[in-house]
């Protein structure tokens, strides 16, 4: 598979959204934020002490609650 066919967002069912490549997020507070990493995860359940940045809390939460 050539990196052309892979998704530039990745919805993870019960965790982070993963982005490909350069992006500019912006969080809750119109901060913004850049990434150039090959792949950046963010945050889906809000309890990330890293935000807009996932930090694996999400993992801590029973499955039927993640987002």
């Amino acid at each position: 598979m050539s990196e052309e066919e892979h998704p530039d967002v990745i919805v993870c069912p019960g965790g982070p959204l993963l982005l490909r490549g350069d992006h500019v997020v912006e969080d809750a507070d119109g901060k913004r934020h850049r990434t150039s990493r090959s792949v950046s995860a963010v945050c889906r359940c809000g309890a990330t002490g890293a935000p807009p940045w996932c930090d694996g809390t999400h993992q801590q939460f029973p499955r039927d609650r993640r987002p």
